[in-house]
This record gives structure tokens, C-alpha cells and sequence, in this order.
């Protein structure tokens, strides 16, 4: 069995650093799948699956949007990553879970455990109620070859709020991040990458090098490239290099892969299928043209 970051760095030297979001707002999917339905948020999710095999190596499925649907939602949700796994994807369930004691180990095991219902290879998770909070997902990740994604600096407007306040000479995630040291210690797997992944969003260029000074190990998830502003240069602050490519994480990119211009009113599955495949493709170039990626051939593109 192998660990989470080995699998995710491996995936991504291959395809690029691109993720992949689903993120079904409401009245956003085409009613060529059926629409704001379970079933239409079902059968649009894997259609999209099938577009990312192949150009990304990482998935990462919204769970608010789905759970929003009710109980037929989260089947929904299951049968997305029941198909992402089939097709090789890894995937970063974005649920950002935080509770106590036997509810966090309910969680842990919805996403991460043996059996789990959704599917997961990761999970996002809220380290603000406190670190006995996180230890169930450790120790599923531990026990399971998983991954945990601590929210540390957010991408959204409000991270400011309290995320950047001074907390005795530092702001309060890099305080959260000195006291997840041991856990990211001891998810550090043979590629010398940690399980333990950081949100990091795009909109925070600098305390994403911040985060690479205090945390060196961990894989990155970045959140907040192109639908929210950020280009490829900012997305890409926290990564460092590996010979001739960047490393350490993936970007997400969501509303401008799910909804890109023209699929809303594509006429026929075939041709809502070539838009989305050009929004992937382009996304990956546009990330791939400053890390570099080594293809299948072992020819490292980029520079």
C-alpha cells in the first residue's frame, strides 16, 4: 500500500499539477444531463470524470453542493467517486470537517476509512476546534494509505478575518501549522512528501512561501486559481523545484473547467465533451507552462 503523497506526486509529475473541482452550483448543470437533479448532479459529474482521465491526475468533489440535494445528493457524490476512483483518479474529497471525539471518527471513516462510503483519498478537514479534533482522520490516514488537507490560509475574502491575525509575533495559520509539525512528521511517506497536505489558496502568493518555509514537507492543495482571479504565477508561489519542474501539490480549478464558455449551450453530448476537454487542456497548459511536467514519454515540457 502506498501513501497518499507518493501516489499524488508520482500522478502529478506525470499530468501536471492541475485539480480538477466539481462543484455543482445550483441551476449550473445543463439539462442535457438533467439539470439541478440528483440524477442530473450524478450522470454531469461522471461525464466530467471521463474528461479528466487522462488530463489530470486529481479530482476534487464539493461536498456542500451535493449535500444540498438531501440523501439523494450524497448518492450523487458517491457515484462520482465510485467513477473517479474506477478511472484512476485520486480524490480530495473537499468536505472541510471538524467535530469532537467520535463524531470526527464517523467523518474520518465516511471518507477515509477500509469501507468508506465516499470513496476518498483525501479529505479536507477544520483544525480551529483543536488538534484532538484531526487525530481521527491521522489515524485513518495512517492505517489506510490517506491523505488529510488542513485548512492553513483560505482563498476566500474572509480568511483575513482571523487567519492573518497576529498571534504573539505570527499570524494564527502559521501558529496552526507549527502545532500540526508531529502529524506532518508522521504522515511522511518514501517520496519525503507528508499525507498531510495545506490549503494554501492562490489569492495569498506570499503566505504560501510563508507556508513552504514553515512546513517544507507538505504537499500543497491551492485553491482560488482562474474563476477567482489568480493566475498560474500566484498558484504556484508555494511549490518548489525539482530539477526542471515545480513540485509540492496541486491547483484547483473549478467553475472555469465545469462551466466554461459555451457548455451550457452545447447542442449534443459530444460537443459539450470537446468544450470541456479544451477547459482542462488549457487550465493544465497554462499551470504546466511554469512548473513543467514530464509527459509519458519521460520528455519534460515546460520550463
Amino acid at each position: 500500500m502506498t501513501d497518499f503523497a507518493s501516489r499524488l506526486v508520482d500522478s502529478t509529475r506525470a499530468l501536471g499539477p492541475l485539480c480538477v473541482g466539481i462543484d455543482p452550483h445550483p441551476g449550473r448543470v445543463p439539462a442535457l444531463f438533467g439539470g439541478d437533479t440528483p440524477e442530473g448532479l450524478a450522470r454531469w459529474g461522471e461525464a466530467i470524470v471521463e474528461q479528466v482521465a487522462g488530463r489530470a491526475a486529481v479530482l476534487k468533489p464539493q461536498v456542500g453542493l451535493f449535500e444540498r440535494l438531501g440523501p439523494d445528493g450524497m448518492r450523487a457524490l458517491q457515484r462520482v467517486c465510485d467513477a473517479a476512483k474506477a478511472a484512476g483518479l485520486i480524490v480530495i474529497t473537499d468536505a472541510k470537517r471538524g467535530d469532537i471525539g467520535s463524531t470526527a471518527e464517523g467523518y474520518a471513516q465516511a471518507y477515509l476509512g477500509r469501507h468508506a462510503p465516499f470513496a476518498s483519498d483525501a479529505v479536507t478537514v477544520n483544525p480551529y476546534m483543536g488538534m484532538d479534533t484531526l487525530e481521527p482522520f491521522l489515524a485513518a490516514a495512517e492505517a489506510n494509505g490517506k491523505g488529510v488537507v488542513v485548512l492553513a490560509r483560505t482563498s476566500n475574502p474572509g480568511s483575513a478575518d482571523f487567519q492573518t491575525q497576529d498571534m504573539g509575533g505570527a499570524p494564527l495559520y502559521a501558529r496552526v501549522v507549527e502545532a500540526l509539525q508531529p502529524a506532518i512528521e508522521r504522515l511522511t511517506g518514501a517520496s519525503g512528501w507528508s499525507s498531510l497536505m495545506l490549503v494554501a489558496g492562490a489569492t495569498g502568493p506570499d503566505e504560501a512561501r510563508k507556508l513552504r518555509a514553515l512546513a517544507p514537507t507538505c504537499l500543497m492543495l491551492v485553491p482560488g486559481y482562474g474563476a477567482q482571479g489568480s493566475g498560474a504565477a500566484d498558484a504556484l508561489a508555494g511549490f518548489v523545484r525539482r530539477g526542471n519542474h515545480l513540485e509540492g501539490g496541486v491547483v484547483n480549478a473549478s467553475r472555469s473547467v465545469n462551466f466554461p464558455e459555451g457548455a451550457a449551450e452545447a447542442a449534443d453530448l459530444g460537443a459539450w465533451q470537446r468544450i470541456i476537454a479544451a477547459a482542462i487542456e488549457a487550465a493544465q497548459a497554462d499551470l504546466t507552462s511554469l512548473s513543467g511536467v514530464t509527459d509519458r514519454a519521460g520528455t519534460l515540457t515546460g520550463s
